[in-house]
């Protein structure tokens, strides 16, 4: 994963020599009442603070940074892709890493992803490439990998501000019954949205998951976010 971080800084480094006039450096803020991911709450239903950094050039390269309070620690998440659009149909492929610096246990994992959008619709995928977890069943140590993650999402505009929009999600565990740690489970989110103008966007978002997921209950949170 060194590896990984260090040819992200080696691309954003040529980029900003090459095309610095091309390029846009941005800063995004946010507070959730309860950071959901993938149906799961990350802070036990507490609440997050989140931030990151982007930077995009106008050939569709991006790389950037987030990080937010999770449960027992903080999240850190390096990622870069490449983004477009042919013929109506947009585009994402890339690869993010996943952090988290005071974890009791090692956590740390990198997925690469892609997805496919046309209209209000989007498909998308993520797999599990690399991952500091292991299962030690039968005396053998083995780094999980393989893990994929699968959704579908709609979303559009109601005028004066407002959006609607959902998410079907799959997450599909390579190592069920196996470490016995994750099983495989299905979720689905609902957000509605409202722009606040210069004072951000606000959203309201019912998430609900499988028991599989460890948690089936209904999670009602909001979120409020800005753009630099």
């Amino acid at each position: 994963m060194k590896m990984k971080k260090v040819a992200i800084a080696m691309a954003l480094a040529g980029m900003a020599v090459a095309g610095a006039a091309q390029a846009e450096l941005s800063a995004n803020i946010g507070a959730v009442s309860n950071y959901v991911w993938r149906g799961v709450t990350q802070t036990n239903d507490g609440a997050a603070i989140q931030g990151g950094i982007d930077y995009s050039h106008e050939s569709g390269f991006y790389a950037g940074t987030w990080a937010s309070n999770v449960n027992g620690g903080e999240e850190w998440d390096i990622y870069a892709g490449f983004s477009g659009e042919v013929s109506g149909f947009g585009y994402d492929v890339g690869v993010i890493d996943y952090m988290y610096p005071s974890a009791n246990s090692d956590a740390d994992f990198v997925e690469i992803y892609g997805s496919v959008s046309f209209s209000v619709l989007t498909a998308g995928i993520n797999y599990t490439v690399a991952s500091d977890t292991s299962d030690t069943a039968g005396g053998n140590e083995t780094f999980i990998k393989g893990d994929t993650y699968y959704y579908v999402s709609a979303s559009t505009d109601l005028g004066d501000g407002w959006g609607v929009g959902g998410t079907f999600g799959y997450y599909d565990f390579d190592d069920d019954g196996v470490a016995g740690t994750n099983t495989s489970y299905k979720h689905l989110q609902l957000d509605v949205t409202k722009s606040a103008g210069d004072f951000g966007d606000f959203t309201f978002s019912v998430s609900k998951a499988d028991k599989e997921s460890g948690d089936d209950k209904p999670i009602v949170f909001v979120s409020w976010s800005k753009s630099f």
